[in-house]
């Protein structure tokens, strides 16, 4: 067996010298002003989260019409409950983010879609719309955290196709 010979080359790491070091870029003022701007807002997180409640219910209304016919309108559901599940907790609804996070786990493969569980869809969805509508904002609620566990173990249950 004959050697292979070979030459590692690293590139120059340039970004430094572009922009300094990164934790300079991220300092307790800037980290406070963002904070703040957070706080300014959260006055108008009740109204967000409602409307985007309102998008994935619409969505819904238009995949549950057209279910057997069209699965694929699944994407708009799975676009909403996705957008839910990364801003619940920015809203103040982690608990939110918990049922969107499950209800997107279970249609987010193309299997599923094509043959989807509509009463559990139904149920996650029902879910999501009642604890914003109670204001039932932490995973650790309770009743809340009932239902997101016995959801997830739904979801869990699910055949794969």
């Amino acid at each position: 067996m004959s050697a292979t010979k070979y030459q590692v080359i690293t590139p120059p790491n340039t970004l430094k010298a572009k922009i300094g070091d990164p934790r300079k870029l991220m300092d307790a003022s800037t980290v406070a002003n963002a904070e703040k701007a957070l706080a300014a807002m959260a006055n108008d997180f009740q109204s967000w989260i409602e409307d985007d409640v309102t998008r994935l219910d619409a969505a819904w209304s238009v995949a549950a019409d057209v279910f057997v016919a069209q699965p694929e309108t699944l994407d708009a559901v799975f676009g909403a409950a996705h957008d839910l599940k990364g801003l619940g907790t920015t809203y103040s609804y982690p608990l939110v983010t918990r049922l969107a996070g499950s209800l997107c786990k279970l249609i987010e493969s193309e299997g599923v879609r094509a043959v989807p569980p509509k009463s559990l869809l139904a149920a996650h969805i029902d879910a999501i719309k009642a604890v914003v509508r109670g204001h039932i904002k932490q995973d650790t609620h309770p009743g809340g955290k009932a239902l997101a566990e016995e959801l997830e173990a739904q979801v869990a249950a699910q055949p794969q196709p």
